[in-house]
């Protein structure tokens, strides 16, 4: 049996974004015009919501998109919502992996953040400050990678060495070997499977970095404006 939603007249747009599934009619929320909404991990469907009986779900659906926040989605930029749940589960399966990387690699039992930061360090062999370091990551909590860096020098990892006002930190020959090991894991585990996958356009995938720089500049923008309400 559905439950009924306590949705006022006149609040309801034309236009809903839909969550459909194959669930139970009992899983179903029942909303005004014979639309309904899904428990669980679900797909939008633009649809109307004119007065048009139980069999309004019948219609051809325009298209699908697969998001994560239902109640975030707009009309204006659906795409958006889609590109957002990507992030999600490839930032969360990223950090998954480069954990899992450095440990096989004999790197210790590093967070995700420490582990990017010792390749920052070791990059091209220059020594880097704090902020440096921030920039480069595009981290603001500059307290997180001051603790990852104390890590990191505890474990022997990096060492850094005082100019003037500033501290600057290099890897040690221990966090050198660590890197190097790494890459070794990621050529097997990784690159070897990226390989495999056929049907990839290795082009494609340096656009895809490319327009995810350029969207992680709309979000930093965006920030600034929120700070600013």
């Amino acid at each position: 049996m559905s439950c009924k939603l306590p949705v006022r007249a006149g609040l309801v747009p034309l236009k809903l974004w839909l969550l459909v599934s194959n669930q139970p009619a009992s899983m179903r929320l029942a909303f005004p015009g014979g639309a309904f909404a899904v428990w669980g991990h679900h797909r939008y469907i633009s649809g109307q919501t004119q007065s048009r009986g139980p069999d309004f779900m019948t219609d051809r659906p325009s298209k699908e998109r697969i998001v994560s926040s239902a109640h975030l989605v707009s009309e204006d930029a659906a795409e958006l919502s889609e590109y957002e749940f990507g992030l999600i589960i490839a930032s969360n399966a990223f950090n998954r992996w480069i954990t899992r990387c450095m440990t096989a690699s004999g790197g210790g039992d590093l967070s995700p953040l420490e582990v990017l930061v010792l390749h920052t360090v070791n990059h091209r062999s220059r020594e880097k400050r704090l902020a440096d370091i921030c920039f480069t990551l595009n981290v603001e909590d500059t307290h997180t990678v001051n603790y990852a860096l104390k890590k990191l020098l505890k474990n022997g990892l990096v060492e850094r060495e005082k100019k003037g006002k500033e501290q600057f930190y290099r890897a040690t020959i221990a966090g050198s070997d660590a890197c190097a090991n790494y890459r070794k894991v990621r050529e097997a585990c990784l690159v070897d499977a990226f390989g495999a996958l056929g049907g990839l356009n290795l082009e494609d995938v340096g656009e895809m970095a490319k327009t995810l720089r350029a969207l992680s500049g709309l979000y930093d923008q965006a920030a600034r404006s929120a700070t600013s309400l």
